[in-house]
């Protein structure tokens, strides 16, 4: 692999994490009262997404959808098949129990997002339909059309679900 392709691989990792990192940080300075702390976490955040996003690009990493689709099944379900079931077992052998109810919880969600990405992938080119998705706020739990009453992974209500339209 090319060194600057390399980089580009280290930078948009990175990038990314700041992303979601900033964001937990402005979600946080805002519930403890310092708003100004939250912008500027917010557009720092913003900021690292473009990054991440040129970053992106320059990999030439966003082929076509259908491409995107099947390339999203492989490593979702390298994540539920090896990345978390060998994490879930190292954080019950060293009794992280916060570690282990994070690493299961995305577990499962995985699986989830391997299935619906292959029945569209299945679907592809032919009339879709159109309906929302809602995602837990608790374990990301991602289901099609309505929210359940209580999210069937982690138990959170399903009032709380997010919609994604």
């Amino acid at each position: 692999m090319p060194k600057t392709e390399k980089f580009l691989e280290e930078a948009f990792s990175g990038e990314s994490q700041a992303n979601r990192k900033y964001t937990e940080f402005a979600n946080k300075a805002e519930k403890e009262g310092y708003a100004q702390a939250s912008k500027l976490f917010r557009a720092a955040a913003e900021a690292e997404a473009v990054h991440a996003a040129n970053h992106l690009r320059a990999l030439k990493a966003i082929k076509s959808t259908k491409d995107n689709l099947q390339e999203a099944i492989l490593g979702e379900d390298h994540e539920y098949m090896s990345m978390y079931p060998e994490m879930i077992e190292a954080a019950m052998i060293e009794k992280n129990k916060g570690a282990e109810i994070s690493f299961s919880f995305a577990n499962d969600v995985e699986k989830i997002h391997s299935q619906l990405f292959q029945k569209l992938l299945a679907s592809f080119g032919a009339a879709q339909e159109h309906f929302p998705y809602y995602v837990c706020p608790n374990c990301g739990n991602t289901v099609e059309r309505s929210p359940p009453t209580k999210c069937p992974i982690c138990g959170a209500e399903g009032k709380l679900f997010k919609k994604i339209d």
